[in-house]
């Protein structure tokens, strides 16, 4: 016999206060506990998913619950079916979407770095340093018409990426970079990554893009750096190996032609802009204290 909408809506809201009752009145110490562990089990769990491309689907797997729900609420019998016999799987379907998600968590697990915290903070002075060590290995590989390419990772993590090239975790220098990518070296084929200060690995492998969009004068370093910028929000310098132009790519568009101030700026936005919103709050308190005197 089927439950009409209204039977439906009564048997879920009688479930939810039966829940809210339970959670009131028999909500033990040993429970908080339990829920307090389960959640930040599901929180660094989540993190990891955000490290990577993964997010996506994770994304699509609670849209596809949500649907399962709602034509559960409101009677979509065909609807309800197909994507209940989709979700009875999920286990496997699971397993399937995020493989190297979970082979990533088990490794991070056995080496005791699940629960790290995240990037150190980069202060001011540091970042100065550091742009002015990446415009120097720029203009020299252009001079040179060396081919390069450096991603900066951002908020999504690369961890995906890093896995296919050699760990490096060397402090990022011009000499370092300059190394890295001469030509008949063994790590000179491929990207590099960076993450804060440090050259996280080199050598490694991106995906392309797809766009068939992009002009057939780029190469595959140019179309690289594209396709990791569709999926990431990642922003990658490219050095041409056959004309020694200066490229930048973000969110999967490309700026071709750059000088060394217009590469500064990129830098900028990625080491100081935090530095700047501080000052920035810093004197708008000062100011606000001045007034009030």
């Amino acid at each position: 016999m089927w439950e009409t909408r209204d039977t439906r809506l009564e048997r879920m809201w009688l479930t939810f206060r039966t829940a809210a009752w339970n959670l009131a009145h028999r909500l033990t110490f040993t429970d908080m506990v339990d829920i307090l562990i389960v959640a930040v089990v599901v929180y660094e769990l989540i993190m990891l998913v955000r490290q990577t491309r993964g997010s996506a689907v994770l994304k699509g797997l609670l849209f596809l619950v949500l649907a399962t729900w709602i034509s559960s609420l409101f009677g979509f019998t065909a609807l309800n079916w197909m994507l209940n016999g989709v979700l009875s799987y999920g286990a496997l379907v699971l397993v399937v979407l995020f493989q190297p998600e979970l082979r990533r968590a088990l490794e991070q697990m056995g080496r005791g770095s699940l629960f790290e915290l995240g990037h150190k903070e980069i202060n001011e002075e540091d970042s100065d340093v550091i742009i002015s060590e990446i415009i120097q290995c720029m203009n020299d590989l252009s001079r040179r018409r060396v081919g390069a390419l450096i991603v900066f990772e951002r908020k999504t993590g690369l961890n995906d990426v890093i896995e296919t090239g050699t760990k490096v975790d060397g402090r990022i220098s011009a000499p370092l970079l300059e190394n890295i990518f001469e030509p008949n070296t063994p790590l000179h084929d491929g990207a590099v990554v960076v993450r804060g200060t440090r050259v996280v690995a080199a050598a490694c492998i991106l995906p392309l893009t797809e766009n068939q969009g992009v002009s057939r004068e780029l190469g595959t370093r140019h179309r690289a750096a594209i396709g990791v910028g569709e999926t990431t929000d990642a922003i990658c310098l490219i050095v041409s190996e056959e004309t020694g132009v200066m490229s930048m790519t973000e969110g999967g568009r490309i700026t071709r032609h750059m000088d060394a101030a217009s590469i500064r700026k990129v830098l900028e936005g990625i080491y100081t802009e935090q530095h700047k919103g501080i000052r920035k709050l810093i004197q708008q308190m000062r100011a606000g204290k001045e007034k009030a005197a």
